[in-house]
């Protein structure tokens, strides 16, 4: 699936549509930021180099959407979040852009050591 253009005073997905949307990206976490639902998920890699590769996948790839994460990438770790800024909350993108992250990772080709959606 491809990103649809969302605008500001596009609403934001509803709790019912959330569910209905989350069963696509089980590894996923529905987590609140300053008010706003994100999807939110953690991925672990054996070292620095790798994260950063992930990282740049994910940028390459949210470049190509026109749809911008916030990615905090560290040692063996990378943490994706993903909302729709322009209407402070998810949208149906957001639950795209996470599904193709996770095709992302699988194309890595590195195993995850210990992958968890949860803090260590």
């Amino acid at each position: 699936m491809k990103c649809t253009v969302c605008r500001g005073g596009d609403p934001s997905l509803s709790d019912q549509e959330i569910a209905e949307l989350r069963p696509q990206v089980p590894d996923w976490q529905i987590t609140e930021r300053a008010g706003m639902k994100t999807l939110e998920r953690v991925f672990r890699f054996a070292n620095f180099a790798q994260a950063l590769a992930f990282t740049n996948s994910v940028g390459a790839l949210a470049e190509a959407e026109g749809h911008h994460p916030a990615i905090l990438t560290e040692w063996g770790r990378v943490t994706v979040t993903w909302w729709t800024h322009a209407i402070g909350g998810l949208h149906r993108n957001d639950f795209i852009l996470a599904a193709k992250t996770d095709a992302a990772r699988a194309r890595s080709g590195t195993p995850p050591p210990h992958e968890s959606t949860q803090d260590a």
